[in-house]
């Protein structure tokens, strides 16, 4: 089973951070890479279809979800990364009035490439979602 995790400082409060990212059918908010988001079904079960460039699409499925700890989990039903298995969890910690840090870790079983192409696929995946985050909140 390969790992990625990818933490990092963003210039904004948790709240402001969480309340950016705790909508599982609201990506397009902080994501240019996603081009709509459909969402089946509510709550923990609910299976959003991101369509992306060039017609790909990720069907992703929630499984946890933690408003008082600011993190959710979303395994991949199906899509065009080199995964199966998949199963990521993303958590904001505050870390003092103004900052936080988002962490942001899967697991999976790499597919059709070396597990180290498919770590840099995936780790690129994360730090430009914190990138977007960031654009979006940091003064």
């Amino acid at each position: 089973m390969a790992e990625v995790r990818v933490v990092e400082g963003i210039g904004a409060s948790a709240d402001a951070v969480w309340e950016l990212v705790r909508d599982f059918g609201g990506v397009m908010k902080w994501s240019s890479a996603v081009q709509s988001c459909e969402v089946e079904g509510e709550g923990i079960g609910a299976v959003r279809t991101l369509a992306l460039p060039g017609g790909a699409a990720i069907r992703e499925r929630l499984e946890r979800f933690e408003d008082a700890g600011r993190s959710f989990s979303y395994s991949i039903l199906d899509g065009p990364l080199p995964v199966d298995d998949y199963l990521a969890t993303l958590v904001v910690r505050a870390r003092g009035a103004d900052r936080c840090e988002v962490d942001w870790a899967s697991t999976f079983q790499p597919k059709g490439l070396s597990e180290e192409q498919a770590l840099g696929i995936i780790r690129g995946v994360y730090e430009g979602g914190i990138r977007e985050i960031k654009k979006n909140l940091e003064k």
